[in-house]
């Protein structure tokens, strides 16, 4: 077993561990439970990548999770909070944004080991890691349409050059889930493995990118997410559309409507 330290965090939706191997762990969730991120997890997740990139003896990141799923993105409080509070969706939004340029801006290589649902939140995490395992069992989804808002936490910067326009419009407009073979085969993750063999193939991964030439790989992925920089300012305004619609009357109907598990009747084109 690899002896590891806690880093502490104040939240209880994830915890960080620090293996003497350089690979820092952040693990999602309770087990037997489905992560979530409530108003502080979700706080916590926007200074976590600044704070392991200046954290002495990691070379590399491991996102995991021990519930039954990914994570299902932000808790419902905190979802009914932005529905209400102007002053929370400016800060969701902050934080959102500091989520997204934190991951691309830690020096550190971040793998991501996705098994059952990943959705909102828990699909940024997913996908912006530097290398995504998926189990060919997972669920990848973004919802964000079906709730009455932007998809506007990270898929219009990552998804397009990921796996194309074509397919990020399919994906993102009508909220069609992806299993995780069918997301290896239009490049939305790097690689897509039995679901037995997810944390196994993840942490192999972590070791080598761990036991690797830190500026070698830290040099590589700056260079390699100027793409990612270059569509910031599709990422900019699709977070901003998103803040504005959770103002709307369309994010209450699709927030009822899925409380309620029936479909949506969201308002005319001309509302938009």
């Amino acid at each position: 077993m690899n002896p590891h330290r806690s880093m502490a965090v104040d939240t209880d939706d994830f915890e960080v561990r620090l293996g003497d191997d350089g690979i820092a762990e952040v693990v999602l969730g309770t087990a037997g439970a489905m992560p979530t991120t409530g108003a502080r997890g979700h706080a916590e997740l926007a200074r976590l990548w600044t704070r392991l990139a200046d954290e002495p003896g990691v070379r590399c990141v491991l996102v995991r999770s021990i519930g039954k799923g990914f994570c299902a993105g932000g808790h419902v409080d905190l979802v009914d909070e932005m529905l209400h509070s102007a002053t929370a969706r400016t800060r969701v939004m902050r934080e959102a944004r500091q989520i997204v340029q934190g991951m691309i801006d830690c020096d550190r290589p971040i793998v991501s080991a996705i098994h059952g649902a990943a959705v909102g939140a828990g699909a940024a995490v997913a996908l912006l890691a530097d290398v995504s395992v998926a189990a060919q069992g997972a669920k990848i989804i973004d919802g964000h349409t079906r709730i009455g808002v932007a998809a506007g936490d990270h898929a219009a910067l990552v998804w397009p050059l990921l796996c194309g326009i074509a397919k990020a419009k399919y994906h993102l407009l009508t909220c069609a889930p992806l299993s995780g073979a069918e997301a290896e085969r239009i490049g939305l993750v790097s690689l897509a493995v039995p679901d037995d063999e997810l944390q196994a193939t993840a942490r192999r991964i972590a070791g080598q990118l761990a036991a690797g030439s830190p500026s070698a790989l830290a040099h590589t992925k700056r260079s390699l997410n100027h793409w990612l920089r270059a569509a910031w300012p599709a990422f900019e305004h699709s977070l901003a559309l998103e803040m504005i619609g959770f103002a709307g009357a369309d994010a209450r109907e699709g927030l009822a409507a899925l409380a309620g598990k029936r479909d949506p009747r969201f308002g005319t084109a001309e509302d938009a």
